[in-house]
């Protein structure tokens, strides 16, 4: 993945998307990285839909990280959503969440996430982490290609003389 690749974070909790900030500036990540905070913007945000149209804004990313818990709809609804969509199937997706339960592990993966990580507490061990993932996914990985849906045209309801 080159350094332009975006990264978008689905995370509600605004602590854990300042410790994921951080931690990518400390272990020195140059991607890009969005974040949505619920599974319905998460949706919104790959489908290209409302605010998200404008893909030179908001292209879609090489990775996405994940988390279980959200409001509105949770991991496992954007990790069925999204492996439902012909275009998106290829999209690496790593689940990052606090839980560590073996039957969340099991379903996601079973819902095809790419791979599976426990966020630890300790801020020295997220940074450890991250390196991880920038070594692994970022850096070694061959992303497949993904393309977006086509977009509809959106008709304008102007008349003209």
């Amino acid at each position: 993945m080159m350094e332009g690749s975006l990264i978008l974070l689905a995370e509600d909790d605004e602590n854990h998307i300042f410790m994921v900030q951080d931690a990518f500036k400390r272990a020195r990540l140059l991607n890009p990285l969005y974040v949505v905070r619920d599974g319905e913007e998460a949706i919104a945000y790959l489908a290209g839909e409302g605010p998200y149209q404008n893909r030179l804004e908001f292209p879609l990313p090489s990775l996405l990280l994940l988390d279980l818990k959200m409001p509105r709809r949770d991991g496992f609804g954007v990790l069925r959503w999204i492996r439902q969509q012909e275009s998106l199937c290829g999209l690496r997706i790593i689940v990052l969440t606090s839980s560590d339960h073996t039957d969340e592990i099991k379903l996601a993966y079973q819902l095809g996430a790419n791979s599976f990580l426990h966020k630890p507490a300790d801020f020295q061990e997220f940074i450890v982490l991250m390196n991880a993932v920038q070594g692994y996914w970022l850096w070694l990985d061959r992303e497949p290609e993904i393309s977006r849906p086509p977009l509809q045209p959106i008709l304008s309801t102007t008349r003209f003389g």
